[in-house]
């Protein structure tokens, strides 16, 4: 009887449904068009996905990234370093939904900045945000979390270049300004309507300039301006843990397909596209960055092959939907050997302390990585722009893109990192770098024998 009445209850609703398509089909063209703007669609398959794809994505923050750049610390600013991304990502979190959404994806804006929905209002349950394709629609509060996660991790990068020698305080309040002025701006000018670099064309899928040029860029100029660690270039600073940067490596990578797949904001080919593409860079750089310590005379080493997969990562993040594969694997080699370069022989000579190799990697994979898209962006190279693509004119705009996020980045990096400097100073006091930040900063220790 049960299956009698449900299969009574599946015809009576397909009738129903049969009905109202044949009512919608008797309006005129014009009342159906008026029907579709009034009820658009929520698609549960898209909706679903993005809220994968946000939770990846804080998988590479906590515990991705802290196991990260945790590991290649020394053991007595372990927690510290852990710390700082923790907090860092969570301040991000707080004022992107106070402030930070409305800046960067506000209703009213110029090429530059929005403003409107400040503490999300008017942002409800049934609130809804487009996603490409004509008609779908997703909750805005997934729009919303997905993209607060690019804020944290994206001001969590830039710490990389700070650790050992920052005050925790001093983190807080440039994290905050930094935000404000760099980050929020940066992301209305690529992604959203109205924007300076999106009504340029520019292509970046999921935050080649947005995130890594950004948060490269800021890395190397705070780095400057805090100035070396005691004993930098003296003394031996190996990574303590680099068990713990494997482990963080690994949940990059996986989180990475959050990042880069879930920018499609659909669950369709363009995130299928930069699902392998994701894969194929980024194996094609580890390999490479070990082929190029071979070639340089050194052992093909593990701290090598998590740099090199960091580096495919970052090179693939603006091309992750607009390159084939086979251009994927081109620029996540091409991208690897140059950040080998950087970080083994150009920084050296330089002499600057970016501790982690925010910049060498980040900020030129990142680099490597935008310029490159405007190139596997062409057909001829499996990418999936039209007949009419020409590779020249779109590399004048990414070069463009990148020139113009190198220098706001820098400039906004310096005003708040001495915004920093006036209100809580920027570095701990020599006793306690010596000493260690686990101890001086919040007083603990990550091991205790």
């Amino acid at each position: 009887m049960k299956g009698e009445t449900m299969t009574f209850a599946n015809k009576m609703a397909a009738s129903a449904g049969a009905a109202g398509l044949a009512l919608f089909a008797a309006l005129p063209a014009w009342a159906q068009e008026a029907a579709a703007e009034a009820a658009p669609v929520v698609d549960k398959g898209d909706t679903a996905w993005m809220m994968t794809a946000t939770v990846l994505v804080l998988a590479m923050i906590l515990p991705g990234l802290a196991l990260f750049y945790g590991g290649l610390t020394r053991t007595k600013n372990m927690l510290s370093t852990m710390t700082q991304i923790g907090a860092a990502a969570c301040l991000a979190m707080i004022v992107w939904v106070c402030y930070g959404y409305g800046l960067a994806f506000g209703p009213e804006g110029n090429a530059f900045f929005a403003w409107g929905k400040f503490f999300l209002a008017g942002v409800t349950p049934d609130s809804l945000a487009d996603t490409f394709s004509d008609g779908f629609k997703l909750p805005e509060y997934v729009f919303i979390s997905f993209q607060m996660t690019f804020a944290a991790i994206t001001l969590a990068l830039v710490l990389g270049a700070t650790v050992e020698r920052m005050k925790f305080a001093a983190v807080m309040v440039f994290g905050l300004v930094w935000l404000t002025i760099v980050y929020f701006p940066i992301a209305h000018m690529v992604w959203a309507t109205g924007g300076l670099f999106f009504e340029m064309g520019a292509l970046d899928f999921a935050g080649g300039t947005v995130v890594h040029i950004n948060a490269g860029v800021s890395a190397l100029v705070a780095a400057i301006i805090l100035g070396k660690r005691i004993g930098y270039q003296k003394e031996i600073m190996a990574p303590h843990a680099l068990t713990l940067t494997m482990v963080g490596t690994g949940l990059l990578w996986v989180g990475w397909f959050g990042f880069n797949a879930g920018s499609a904001l659909e669950a369709n080919g363009s995130a299928a596209l930069a699902m392998i593409n994701t894969f194929v860079a980024t194996a094609s750089a580890g390999l490479a960055w070990m082929l190029a310590e071979k070639v340089g005379g050194h052992k093909p080493s593990a701290l090598g092959f998590c740099s090199g997969i960091i580096a495919g990562l970052v090179a693939v993040t603006p091309a992750a939907g607009n390159s084939g594969p086979f251009g994927a694997i081109l620029l996540g080699a091409v991208a690897s050997v140059v950040c080998f370069y950087m970080v083994t022989v150009l920084k050296p000579k330089l002499g600057y302390d970016d501790s982690l190799d925010a910049f060498g990697i980040h900020g030129i994979g990142g680099i490597v990585g935008a310029i490159g898209t405007g190139i596997v962006y062409a057909p001829s190279l499996g990418g999936p722009g039209g007949e009419d693509f020409a590779i020249g004119p779109q590399l004048v705009t990414q070069v463009s893109a990148v020139a113009a996020t190198i220098v706001w980045a820098a400039i906004g990096t310096a005003i708040a990192i001495y915004a920093a400097k006036a209100l809580t100073g920027l570095r701990v006091s020599a006793e306690v770098e010596r000493e260690g930040l686990d101890l001086g900063e919040h007083g603990e220790r990550a091991y205790n024998y």
